[in-house]
């Protein structure tokens, strides 16, 4: 087992590694921007460095910086969290040519699968179920020549897309040529990589994810289903497991398709496979995510499993002792994300000092943050500054226990979306579970 890893993150996933981390007996460095100076992870953490700047791009981006770091102090594993570096293949190669163990997935494998093309492709040739589409369009002309195959409405997507950046939807013919040279642009200036394919526009379909385990002598382990349907703007803002929509039955051919997907492409760590499910009960793959999800704590706690844990046993080298047949989901658990966003002004990001806090308690209840009171939120990262997880015997139980969740937590010196979840899970849509990734966008207040 590692002795030393360092946490290439910031905020409430920093705060997991090291909590995880050290309940494992493993001692933790932490990294840190000059905006972060008196962030939770600093403290929390054995040893701790600051590597830049405040702006991420000369800070927590910064990969010869992290790994100087990592080599100084002797880390032998570097955890990246998610976002950020997580899914950088030049990160974890440069990790590993300085004998310094990613805990992710293979170069090879990111570089396959962070490439949504590419990925979209393999799957195809493997036999799971993909969007109707086209593989890479280079040109206007040639993305209006595959639009009149595919059909309209279609999806202009960015080869290296992700959070949402480098996707257009398109409606009409006339809208294509404009909705493409944007997406290409903001492709380039988010991933450098302004590469574009497009995919059939599929309405009032539900957005599945599989949550994968795999380690290096072929065993793979698939946790169930959670359902992210509540989605704005492309981002997720609530997720729950397991899925309403999903019989049995359905589960199984998900699995399935799930372990084949991951054994074709020879995964190894967690990773989460997202597929569009439709109201006729198909379901088409979309993409995979090759780290550690922001939601991962829903699957963690309706199976019992720590998956930060297992991504640090499997990079060492240990093997699953968890069999698919030991995969239980008998609870109901549902996840809000908490941001600090003013929702009343278009969920503009909203920043200052936490004047006052009070994390709500209770049985199966979990608050995931980096907050404390005092804390002075800096206007350089994401939005999201906690997440609310809770988890019952029935759904209907974990929605009663997330409404009083959500009205005993309390977060005084900045605005954030706890009332929209509230409002949310009043819905009839959340509460017969039939919303879709679109019920957001028609919602009306």
């Amino acid at each position: 087992m590692f002795s030393k890893i360092l946490i290439a993150n910031r905020g409430e996933i920093a705060v997991r590694v090291i909590r995880a981390c050290k309940e494992m007996g493993i001692s933790t460095v932490a990294v840190f921007s000059e905006a972060d100076r008196d962030a939770l992870h600093v403290s929390l953490a054995d040893e701790s460095y600051c590597i830049g700047p405040s702006p991420a791009k000369k800070s927590y981006l910064d990969m010869a910086a992290i790994v100087t770091v990592a080599k100084g102090c002797g880390a032998q594993a570097v955890h990246p969290g998610y976002g950020l570096l997580s899914e950088n293949a030049a990160f974890a190669k440069l990790c590993e040519d300085h004998g310094i163990r990613f805990i992710g997935a293979p170069c090879e494998v990111m570089n396959r699968m962070g490439d949504k093309d590419a990925a979209r492709r393999t799957m195809r040739d493997a036999g799971v179920p993909v969007i109707p589409g086209c593989d890479l369009v280079a040109t206007a002309e040639e993305a209006r020549r595959e639009a009149e195959r595919i059909g309209y409405p279609l999806l202009i997507k960015a080869r290296a897309g992700g959070g949402g950046r480098g996707i257009r939807r398109v409606f009409t013919p006339e809208a294509l040529e404009a909705a493409f040279q944007s997406a290409a642009a903001e492709a380039q200036s988010a991933f450098g990589d302004g590469a574009l394919y497009m995919e059939k526009l599929l309405t009032h379909v539900k957005h599945i994810e599989m949550q994968l385990l795999c380690d290096s002598f072929g065993n793979v382990l698939c946790l169930g289903e959670r359902d992210c349907s509540m989605q704005r703007k492309n981002q997720k803002i609530l997720e729950e497991s397991p899925a309403v929509c999903v019989s049995p039955e359905l589960r199984a051919q998900l699995t399935k398709a799930t372990v084949l997907a991951a054994k074709t492409v020879g995964y190894l760590g967690a990773g989460t496979i997202e597929y569009l499910l439709t109201q006729d009960g198909h379901f088409y793959f979309m993409e995979m995510n090759t780290r550690l999800q922001v939601e991962h704590p829903v699957t963690e706690m309706v199976t019992g499993v720590d998956l930060v844990k297992w991504q640090i046993r499997i990079a060492c080298g240990q093997e699953l002792n968890i069999r698919q047949e030991d995969i239980r989901i008998e609870d109901h658990a549902i996840e809000c994300r908490i941001n600090a966003e003013d929702t009343a002004h278009d969920f503009r990001p909203s920043c200052g000092t936490i004047s006052m806090l009070h994390v709500p308690g209770g049985p199966w209840v979990r608050f995931d943050t980096a907050l404390y009171q005092g804390y002075a939120i800096p206007p350089f990262y994401d939005s999201m500054i906690a997440k609310l997880i809770v988890s019952a015997h029935t759904r209907a139980e974990a929605i009663r226990k997330m409404q009083a969740a959500l009205c005993e937590m309390v977060v005084e010196g900045v605005e954030h979306n706890a009332q929209m979840h509230i409002d949310l899970l009043c819905d009839q849509a959340f509460i017969d579970g039939t919303y879709t990734t679109d019920y957001l966008a028609n919602r009306k207040a």
